[in-house]
């Protein structure tokens, strides 16, 4: 993914599709709350009308203490300078609440946010991830949803208290003297005007900042994944400048879009100060004509002041929301990509599969006009061995995804126990198949707990027999805590091939009528595979297996073989009748043992 350049800013902008559905669906997680919400506006609200009130009493406590020497009733003025002290202690305390309530408000719809977008990353197919970089996915989860909840925390109580605020002071400033007003009257279009234009300006920026941040996320994540490589290559100083660019890129994305956005604030200040200016000016000509009093003036200036600041304070909070849209769609992309292939209706449950697979004239290819398995036919009986061998790009791994339902074939079916696999539902389909991976996966648990993933109330003792019948029992017991030995994150406190024995002793226990295998010893020493290989022989016994495998003495005594090249199966039998054959499979097997 290539983010813009800084001289590709200024061309076409990235605006967010739909803005007012995002906001839509931003408003309906708060919903959820709706009469906390509630609450919290009411209160807001009656904080914002006590904050009006201020200026009034402060106004009738000056004309009160403007009556002259020995005029001056005291008892009224502090009538009138308590009373706008209670109002502005209350108003102050209601908001305090309301903030307080609003930042729990966004915290819960955070946590909803990131529980639908998680629940739908179980929900979508293998080919999302295949074509998504994970730190870009992570951004989404994590940085995109706050900036939409701290948004959703603090702005939708600002809009209301700023457009309450806006229209009681113009109100009381209408109220107060209406020939002040007047003096504004150019002051208030040119900051409605401005704000608008410059908010359609910044939107797009927002989104190209989250992108930026998306595509820093992902190298990031991916660099160090991939450290010891980097390392071992000596390729720091390369990354580090790869980094470096993208890191420039993302700091001017939010260069550009909080640069600009930061204007606005000073801009609306300045144009509401020369508002200001012309109230000064206006209310000395009309004090002196006696028009107007002291604390009426007093009064207005004080709600001009409240008038304006809301204004400077909703093109801030304009910035705000269009940056939270901008996340919010990214966001909502995500929960809006098609989900897996769902089930049919009245699909059947596969329950204790017989094992029979058989595929069928299956073509099938990852991106649109590219075939890469074509005419794809195969049998495999109960309790029958198929081996699948090739060249790397061969399309094995496919023929494994495409049986696991992972992917749908584009022509031909896939067929288990003599019924179209796609008549099942995928939850019972892959309950029927253990696999074991070249690429091993363990969790930050104990290795009871990896051995037992697959079982649910799988026994201590189900557990140690698999961990024997995988020949890492005695490993573990060796470790301090045993079976209760915690496996940090990815398993880096143990080797791989510990890993790899770890899955193998998941896929024993977890016992079903079809097995797939996926160059499974890979990561073990010679000796060690040797024994892995007897005990994989006890648990293949009986079950359909399918293996992937580089080393073809692993599979010799497969009942059939499957010789792919380029996504053809050029070559099929048992390993006498291929070797006698002398074609594509004795190649192969010759080169590992000249």
């Amino acid at each position: 993914m290539k983010m813009p350049g800084p001289g590709d800013r200024g061309g076409k902008k990235e605006k967010p599709k739909n803005a007012r559905k995002s906001l839509r669906r931003l408003l309906k997680y708060m919903f959820e709350y709706a009469w906390v919400v509630l609450l919290l506006l009411i209160c807001a609200f009656l904080s914002n009308i006590g904050n009006l009130l201020g200026p009034n009493y402060a106004g009738k406590a000056i004309t009160a203490a403007s009556a002259g020497k020995g005029m001056v009733d005291m008892q009224l003025v502090v009538h009138y300078g308590l009373l706008m002290l209670l109002v502005y202690v209350g108003s102050n305390l209601l908001s305090f609440f309301v903030n307080i309530g609003m930042m729990h408000v966004g915290r819960y719809v955070a946590r909803n946010m990131r529980r639908d977008v998680f629940n739908k990353l179980m929900e979508l197919p293998v080919g999302y991830f295949d074509k998504h970089l994970a730190g870009d996915i992570i951004s989404r989860v994590s940085y995109d949803i706050d900036v939409v909840s701290t948004s959703l925390s603090s702005d939708v109580v600002q809009i209301l208290t700023s457009v309450v605020t806006v229209v009681g002071s113009f109100t009381m400033m209408c109220f107060v003297s209406p020939p002040l007003v007047l003096c504004m009257v150019f002051t208030i279009p040119a900051s409605i005007l401005f704000t608008r234009y410059m908010s359609k300006k910044t939107r797009p920026l927002y989104r190209v900042r989250s992108l930026a941040y998306g595509e820093m996320n992902g190298f990031a994540e991916e660099m160090f994944t991939g450290q010891k490589t980097i390392l071992a290559y000596a390729h720091e100083d390369y990354v580090c400048d790869r980094f470096e660019e993208i890191n420039r890129n993302a700091a001017e994305a939010y260069r550009d879009a909080d640069g600009l956005g930061m204007t606005m604030g000073p801009t609306v200040g300045l144009i509401n100060n020369i508002g200001l200016s012309a109230i000064g000016l206006g209310g000395a000509l009309l004090y002196m004509n006696g028009i107007v009093g002291l604390g009426q003036i007093s009064s207005f200036i004080l709600y001009s002041r409240k008038f304006s600041g809301p204004i400077n304070e909703i093109s801030n909070i304009v910035n705000e929301i269009f940056s939270a849209l901008a996340a919010a769609e990214r966001v909502f992309q995500l929960l809006d990509e098609t989900e897996e292939v769902k089930d049919k209706v009245n699909a059947a449950t596969l329950v204790s599969a017989k094992g029979e697979v058989e595929v069928k004239d299956v073509e099938f290819g990852y991106l649109k006009n590219k075939t890469v398995i074509h005419d794809f036919s195969m049998l495999a009986n109960p309790g029958e061995t198929v081996a699948i061998v090739g060249h790397t790009g061969a399309g094995k791994t496919t023929i494994i995804n495409l049986l696991m339902r992972f992917y749908d074939p584009e022509k031909g079916a896939i067929y288990v126990d003599g019924k179209e696999n796609a008549a099942y539902t995928l939850k019972s389909l892959r309950k029927n198949y253990s696999m074991v991976l070249q690429d091993t996966w363990v969790f930050n648990g104990t290795i009871f707990d990896n051995i037992a993933y697959g079982k649910e109330n799988a026994t201590m003792e189900e557990v140690i027999n698999a961990a024997k019948a995988a020949h890492i029992h005695n490993y573990i017991m060796r470790l301090p805590q045993g079976y209760d030995t915690v496996i940090s994150e990815d398993g880096g406190n143990i080797s791989k091939g510990q890993k790899q024995l770890i899955t193998i002793a998941r896929a024993m226990l977890y016992d079903t009528s079809m097995l797939i295998l996926d160059e499974a010893t890979s990561n073990v020493d010679t000796a060690t595979e040797r024994k892995v290989q007897a005990a994989m022989r006890t648990l293949m016994a009986g079950k359909t297996c399918f293996i992937i495998a580089h080393r073809l003495s692993t599979i010799r005594n497969a009942d059939n073989i499957l010789v792919m090249e380029h996504g053809d199966v050029i070559e099929q039998g048992n390993h006498d009748y291929l070797m006698a054959r002398k074609g594509a499979y004795y190649k192969l097997y010759s080169s590992q043992f000249e």
